[in-house]
C-alpha cells in the first residue's frame, strides 16, 4: 500500500493528501512533527535526504519527494479522474496555472513567513541546509501575495475552476495556497468575490482537509 508522511499542519503535504481524496486512493499515513525537527532527523533522512514533507512511498518502494512527482506517479497509475487534464490543451492549461500558483502564491506567502517568524530564524529556506532570514524577502512576499489574491479573484469571474473548465491540481494547490496566507495574516477581502465563492464551493467537495 502507498504510504504517505504527512504533517497535519503543514501546506506542502497537504496538497498531496488532497490529491490522494480527490482520487480515492487508499494510503497508509505517518505524521512527521516539523515543530519538533523530526524531519531532519537521521531516520526520516534515510527515508528523504531532503527532509521534507510531502514523501511518497509507492507500491513498488520507490520514495517521491515533491508534489510534482507525487501527482505525476498518481495520476499515470490512478488516471480516474483526471486532476491533470485529459486533452493536450486541457494538460497545457492546467500545468501553465499550476506554475503560477506555486511562483505567484505559495512562493511568496513562504517568502513572507520564512523570513519574518522568530520561530524559522536560520531556516530560511525549507531542507538540510541552514539559511539566514532576510527581512526584505518578506515585505516582498506580502507585496506578492496581495497581488496575486488579485490575479486568482479575476480569473474566476465566471468561472468554477480555475483552469480548462474542470476540478484540477491547480485548483487543489490554489485552495492551499489562500488557506496558508492565514499564516501570513491575509485573507481574500470583500473585494475579492469571485475567489469567496469559489473557495466555499472548493470547500464542500469534502476532500479538502
Amino acid at each position: 500500500m502507498i504510504t504517505l508522511y504527512d504533517c497535519a499542519t503543514a501546506p506542502s503535504p497537504r496538497r498531496a493528501r488532497i490529491f490522494l481524496a480527490e482520487k480515492g486512493i487508499a494510503h497508509e499515513t505517518v505524521q512527521v512533527d516539523l515543530r519538533s525537527g523530526e524531519q531532519l532527523g537521521d531516520a526520516y533522512r534515510r527515508i528523504n535526504p531532503q527532509c521534507t514533507v510531502p514523501a511518497l512511498v509507492t507500491e513498488e518502494g520507490a520514495v517521491l519527494t515533491d508534489n510534482a512527482g507525487i501527482a505525476a506517479y498518481l495520476e499515470a497509475r490512478y488516471p480516474e479522474p483526471p486532476l491533470l487534464g485529459r486533452t493536450a490543451l486541457d494538460k497545457a492549461e492546467i500545468a501553465a496555472w499550476q506554475w503560477r500558483i506555486e511562483f505567484e502564491g505559495l512562493m511568496a506567502i513562504a517568502e513572507a513567513l520564512r523570513n519574518s517568524s522568530p520561530a524559522m530564524a536560520g531556516r530560511a529556506l525549507p531542507g538540510p541546509v541552514d539559511y539566514a532570514q532576510i527581512p526584505a524577502l518578506a515585505e516582498r512576499g506580502l507585496a506578492r501575495l496581495q497581488h496575486f489574491l488579485d490575479t486568482l479573484n479575476a480569473r474566476l469571474a465566471g468561472r468554477d475552476f480555475i483552469a480548462a473548465g474542470q476540478f484540477s491540481v491547480a485548483d487543489i494547490t490554489a485552495v492551499v495556497a489562500v488557506d496558508f496566507a492565514r499564516a501570513v495574516k491575509v485573507r481574500p477581502g470583500e473585494q475579492h468575490a469571485h475567489l469567496l465563492r469559489w473557495r466555499d464551493a472548493m470547500q464542500a467537495r469534502g476532500t479538502m482537509a
